[in-house]
């Protein structure tokens, strides 16, 4: 940032403002989808925080980076939207019917997240996180990450991004959340103990879109597709999961998940037909189920792969059909 480019914004030049902010345009939308897990959520709340920083340029000190600003406001318009959402009266929906399913291993507390699409991280800056981070970046972009971290309460997510995936110095936190250094170190520890345990292990995955993966993800599709429930079970490690967000029926092992897919309705029918995308930096599908009376097959979920060395440890599947144009997926296919 030059001088000239501050003052030319702050005289309401909307260019200089531009390219005072747009640098950090998708890095402040991963930062919002990480904390309030929606990826639409994250742009709306971008949008907002673009807009205050706009009409709050005149009271810009600079005695802050024009990035930890950003962060500032950011950061608070999230805790706000979560703060407001929990206060909102929520809709009433009709009872739905209960899922027809097997039995499962676990129930948890209901929770609400998205996928985030690959494609959104390809311009995003490589900014090397400050010397206080715990995780990498793809470390915290994984789902099981952003999952643990809908988990936490909107301000222990708020410190921990914040602390362990951006690097901020703990006092440069308590500045951005307007709190205290001994606040924001004891919601640290408590969001560290929470989410810790929630997470697999690091460093055990294949690189992205490298041999190792093509070759385990291409097994996965050719299970699936001929509706192979002992190839497929094969691929999962012994302690593999099966999850279906929000809803709270978990499947853990063998057993558990091979019951689900034989249970299913348009298992063995070869039903099934599976396209690649990626999300989170894993990758994923958009899943189709053939029509038995024309040459289509109509959109059902996304699922969203995590692997650990050869196995795959988790299958998170997303019911929400209207994700699919945010991976460059169409609702329908012609077989």
């Amino acid at each position: 940032m030059t001088e000239s480019t501050l003052v030319r914004a702050r005289a309401g030049d909307g260019e200089a403002f531009r390219e005072l902010t747009e640098p950090y345009r998708r890095e402040l939308q991963l930062h919002c989808y990480r904390i309030l897990g929606s990826v639409q959520d994250a742009e709306d709340t971008v949008q907002e925080t673009l807009l205050a920083a706009w009409r709050g340029l005149g009271g810009f000190q600079g005695r802050a980076s024009v990035r930890a600003w950003l962060y500032r406001i950011a950061t608070n318009r999230c805790l706000n939207a979560l703060r407001d959402k929990g206060r909102r009266p929520q809709p009433e929906h009709p009872a739905r019917p209960p899922l027809d399913v097997p039995e499962p291993t676990h129930r948890s507390e209901p929770t609400w997240f998205e996928p985030y699409p690959d494609a959104l991280l390809e311009d995003l800056p490589d900014t090397a996180p400050g010397p206080e981070a715990r995780y990498e970046t793809r470390e915290a972009l994984a789902l099981a990450f952003v999952a643990g971290l809908q988990r936490l309460s909107p301000r222990q997510r708020a410190v921990l991004v914040l602390r362990d995936v951006l690097g901020f110095r703990a006092a440069e936190v308590a500045d951005l959340l307007d709190s205290s250094g001994v606040s924001v170190n004891s919601a640290l520890q408590r969001a560290r103990t929470a989410l810790d345990g929630r997470l697999p292990a690091r460093d055990r995955a294949p690189l992205p879109r490298s041999p190792r993966e093509r070759e385990l993800v291409g097994r996965f599709v050719d299970a699936m597709e001929n509706s192979d429930v002992d190839r497929l079970i094969a691929l999962l490690t012994d302690a593999a999961w099966l999850t279906m967000p929000p809803e709270p029926l978990e499947y853990q092992g063998h057993a558990a998940i091979a019951r689900f897919y034989r249970t299913r309705p348009w298992w063995d029918g070869q039903a099934l037909r599976l396209v690649p995308t990626r999300a989170n930096a894993q990758p994923a599908f958009g899943c189709y189920l053939r029509d038995r009376h024309s040459p289509i097959a109509h959109a059902y979920g996304l699922v969203v792969l995590t692997l650990e060395d050869d196995r795959i440890s988790a299958i998170t599947r997303f019911g929400d059909n209207s994700l699919f144009p945010l991976f460059g997926l169409s609702r329908t296919l012609r077989d």
